[in-house]
């Protein structure tokens, strides 16, 4: 971050704790020397700020530290090591050769813990959660002992005093003339004098000075990540800079904090469990996860126009296709069985003769229109289209005012070399619009996301048989799904109306691996699953993993299959079932959705709500999360006229102005800007500045520059605020709602997306001070 006033080094400095520690006096008997303070600075020396500590001490020496920032991460190596002296006399207790606090940093992380953990909440949240996850320090709450109380007695109330510490620190981070909270620094001066401990001894509970800090650093930090993802409510407005910082370093590094992201990453949190003692539910803004799976954050501001509660809905158009689905469809790779004398194995390819039929969606959406007043999005199974279909399929769902399609998608020609891939593919109307009238298509490319199977399906003897796939592939071999097997990576998906959306194909949702954890550590709102599987009861495999997800982290989760799979599942001595899809939700538990007799597809209408976020340390309940539930199903048959759109030449649509990713980091500054408007106008004019290229704090942080299409969005943005001030005079949100809601007929591409995105981001505003 750049500096802007004070140093927190410059408010931080040697605060000696009246309560030591057993390992403390034990060391202090020994002769053992005592812990150094090393405080970062300029060439002067400093001294404690009377507004940090409420007391001034003695000026003291300090050694000058060049800190060395490494891309997308925050300080490391300020020696050639790796360690200062101050780290490698905290690395292993010389009593004990154990690891302390320290060293078991530095392992996570590769870094030493220094005072610019005060520069950047994220960091420091990072820092205190590794080490209470490795301690497993974080019981004592539950179970207080060793003379630690839980809440401690010495506050009124810790909770408020937690959750304000988080608030000023918000507002320090952006401007610095200010005070460091004082409950912030005293607490990390008791961490920073014990970075020493053996982790053992915070472990066994030896130190409830220390416990006390960490749990309440974590609690503190945790505050202060709040809405760096998803927009809440924030008092006054402050800080609404630093989260637009915040913001745009989640986007291009895929992580809050400053920590090179191959060592750990720190992502924000939606949903929280209720009434759960497990570490993931000591946080409620912010959770930690490690190397392994990439993870990425987008924002899309879709959502419908106004504020009422009606606004908190969506319709979906469920096409469990292919609708047949026949033995043939599955081909055995030629010559790929192996190991034929024992436990035999090979691979095969799901080539569906039943292709996407352009004119049934047409006609589909047409019937479903007759029943609702929009279709929001359209979802389909598991390798329900080819890769090819994409384009044109999106084309007709642009004409019909539909904003999201997910999609299954296989591929059917491969780069040369490698096997082809299985995805679901998620896209993204840049209309943005839910419910517009018709047609209002902007012409241009949707944004796409990319999510791609990690786990390839494996078909065994049971399967086979329960199939009637055993002319195809014999039953005595394990055939193994043909493809790709990608690197791990998560995209979670933001909407406007509050619904943070994230996709898993089939044999994902079952595996217990890395992934599956850093999704129930973020808990979205909902998660969907296209499968190629048999009926979707709620007594199989999928119900129970969709039941972990709704109990832990309270999400819901919708699996769709292909009607034509549901059809060949006829295990001995038992008929098919023509249950396609399965919605789970922790308010309402599970729908079996059928499809029935004469109908193509189903529609499926949800609804949102404000939600309740907890955590496990005290803090006390607020009501700023999202939950969405089913409220109605309907079964569509396709009408007998289509819509027409197909009798002239669907156009294919014009390149997209912007990328999902230059669409994530707009979205988050338009966020910003909404929230300086309504609470802190002041703020406008500075944070419009550090949206523009050259700013400096992104130099702070080594990210990159926008690109020039996003610095033009940008240059619009400002625009766009600064045509609606007065003279003198600060902008309201109101004013610039106006011509944000009515546009400009000679408007450019680039310059109405804009727009659209600036009057979603205004009305998530406004629905949440209604």
């Amino acid at each position: 971050m750049p500096t802007r006033g004070k140093n927190p080094r410059d408010e931080f400095a040697h605060h000696e704790m009246e309560s030591r520690s057993r390992f403390d006096q034990h060391k202090n008997q020994k002769g053992g020397n005592k812990m150094k303070r090393r405080i970062e600075t300029s060439e002067i020396p400093i001294g404690i700020a009377a507004s940090a500590l409420g007391a001034v001490v003695d000026t003291i020496d300090l050694q000058r530290f060049k800190p060395n920032i490494q891309p997308g991460g925050c300080c490391s190596k300020p020696a050639q090591d790796g360690m200062d002296s101050h780290a490698k006399e905290q690395a292993v207790n010389s009593q004990t050769e154990e690891p302390t606090l320290a060293a078991t940093w530095h392992t996570v992380a590769g870094s030493p813990i220094t005072d610019e953990f005060l520069e950047w909440p994220a960091d420091l949240f990072a820092l205190t959660d590794v080490i209470l996850e490795r301690s497993e320090a974080y019981r004592f709450v539950l179970s207080p002992s060793s003379g630690l109380e839980w809440p401690p007695s010495r506050f009124p109330n810790w909770s408020e005093a937690v959750e304000e510490a988080g608030r000023q620190w918000s507002v320090w981070v952006e401007d610095r003339h200010g005070s460091i909270p004082h409950l912030l620094v005293e607490e990390w001066s008791v961490f920073r004098e014990r970075a020493g401990m053996p982790l053992g001894h915070l472990a066994e509970g030896l130190d409830s000075r220390m416990c006390e800090a960490l749990l309440t650093l974590h609690a503190i930090a945790d505050e202060a990540c709040a809405g760096l993802g998803m927009v809440l409510d924030r008092s006054g407005g402050k800080g609404c800079i630093y989260r637009a910082h915040g913001r745009e370093l989640l986007a291009r590094t895929g992580s809050l904090a400053r920590i090179a992201s191959h060592f750990l990453r720190v992502l924000p949190k939606v949903r929280t469990p209720p009434d759960r003692t497990s570490f993931r539910s000591f946080s409620r803004y912010a959770c930690v996860h490690g190397p392994g799976v990439e993870a990425w954050w987008h924002k899309v501001p879709t959502r419908r126009r106004g504020t009422e509660p009606g606004a908190r809905h969506a319709n979906l158009l469920l096409l469990p296709w292919p609708l047949r689905v026949r033995e043939s469809d599955f081909r055995p790779l030629k010559g790929s069985v192996h190991r034929l004398a024992k436990e035999p194995f090979g691979f095969f390819e799901f080539v569906p003769s039943e292709m996407l039929d352009l004119e049934l969606v047409d006609r589909m959406i047409v019937a479903a229109r007759d029943e609702v007043d929009s279709v929001d999005g359209v979802l389909l199974p598991e390798s329900a289209v080819e890769d090819s279909d994409i384009n044109g399929l999106e084309a007709l769902l642009d004409r019909h005012g539909v904003i999201m399609l997910i999609t299954g998608v296989r591929q059917r020609t491969p780069q040369p070399g490698r096997l082809p891939g299985n995805w679901v593919h998620i896209g993204i109307s840049p209309r943005l619009e839910k419910g517009g009238s018709l047609p209002r298509s902007t012409g241009e490319q949707w944004f796409h996301i990319h999510q791609n199977k990690h786990h390839p399906w494996s078909l065994d003897e049971k399967q086979i048989l329960q199939y009637h796939l055993g002319g195809a592939l014999h039953p005595h071999i394990r055939w193994w799904e043909t493809m790709e097997v990608p690197r791990r990576t998560v995209h979670f998906v933001e909407h406007g109306d509050e619904i943070t959306l994230v996709s898993l194909v089939c044999e994902d949702l079952g595996q217990t691996d890395s992934v599956a954890e850093v999704i129930r550590s973020v808990g979205p709102t909902v998660v969907l699953t296209p499968l190629l599987d048999g009926p979707q009861l709620n007594s199989r495999w999928a119900a129970r993993y969709a039941s972990v997800l709704a109990d832990d982290p309270g999400s819901a989760v919708l699996t769709l299959t292909s009607f034509g799979m549901v059809q060949r599942s006829r295990p001995h001595g038992r008929d098919s079932s023509p249950v396609v899809a399965l919605w789970k939700d922790p308010v309402r538990g599970p729908r079996e959705i059928r499809l029935e007799t004469g109908s193509q597809g189903v529609l499926l209408t949800l609804c949102g709500n404000r939600a309740t976020r907890r955590s496990a340390d005290g803090r006390c309940p607020v009501d700023n999360a999202t939950e969405y539930f089913d409220v109605a199903v309907h079964q569509v048959r396709a009408s007998n006229a289509g819509s027409g759109l197909l009798n002239s030449r669907l156009e294919m649509l014009a390149p997209r102005v912007l990328e999902v990713d230059e669409l994530t980091m707009l979205t988050g500054w338009a966020q910003a800007v909404a929230e300086a408007l309504a609470y802190a106008p002041e703020c406008v004019e500075p944070l419009l500045a550090d949206a523009r290229a050259g700013a400096p704090w992104r130099a702070a942080l080594r990210i990159a520059e926008p690109s020039p299409q996003l610095s033009e969005a940008i240059r619009f943005m400002s625009r766009a605020v600064r045509a609606v001030t007065p003279t003198g005079r600060e902008p309201t949100l109101d004013a610039l709602h106006i011509p944000c809601r009515k546009g400009r007929p000679d408007e450019h591409g680039l310059e109405a997306l804009v727009r659209r995105v600036l009057r979603s981001m205004i009305e998530q505003v406004r629905t949440r001070q209604a």
